[in-house]
């Protein structure tokens, strides 16, 4: 036994990495096919983030792109493998565990007072979305060498009004679901 050291994550841990791994994939096949689908992938990851706090919530969020790359079909439409990845939108999916991370780095934050709390959540959840969004652009315009303002067009704008929606909708069902799964002892 003296080899043995303790795990960093419990058993608990990796269970709800892989729910929220699987959770991500549900509902990124929620999809309303544009030049880069709409889905909900990115409201799940936040709610990852939130949940699980950053480090877990990143961690789920890499098993889901993990599992996409191999083949897996878990983007959006079901579709899945490392060329997905390393496409046109790639810079989006590879950018998720940012988001994630600052999801979770805002609802560290939320303990410091409630006014306050939320506007750190929600100022961390919209960080996140500009990470995404920034490198999902520069690395759309790499991979298609489309100029910056053709990309935005396609890959930013559109989805503004349903990120802004997507942020709100996290970061109250965020913390109602991280309330409730604390308050019955689930969640540690």
């Amino acid at each position: 036994m003296g080899n043995m050291e303790k795990s960093k994550f419990s058993i608990r841990d990796l269970c709800f990495i892989g729910i929220f791994a699987a959770i991500i994939a549900a509902m990124a096949q929620i999809s309303i096919p544009l030049t880069v689908p709409v889905t909900l992938q990115t409201f799940a990851i936040m709610l990852a983030g939130i949940v699980l706090g950053p480090k877990k919530g990143a961690i789920a969020t890499l098993v889901y792109i993990l599992l996409g790359a191999v083949g897996v079909p878990v983007f959006a439409n079901f579709t899945g493998g490392l060329a997905i990845v390393t496409g046109a939108t790639g810079g989006f999916i590879v950018t998720f565990p940012l988001l994630a991370i600052c999801a979770g780095i805002g609802d560290n934050m939320y303990g410091r007072g409630r006014a306050i709390g939320k506007i750190w959540l929600f100022s961390w959840l919209v960080i996140g979305v500009l990470v995404n969004y920034l490198c999902g652009l520069l690395w759309f315009m790499q991979v298609t060498s489309f100029d910056f303002i053709t990309s935005l067009g396609y890959c930013v704008v559109p989805f503004i009004p349903g990120d802004i929606v997507k942020v709100a909708l996290s970061a109250v069902a965020g913390r109602q679901i991280k309330s409730a799964l604390v308050k019955g002892k689930v969640l540690i």
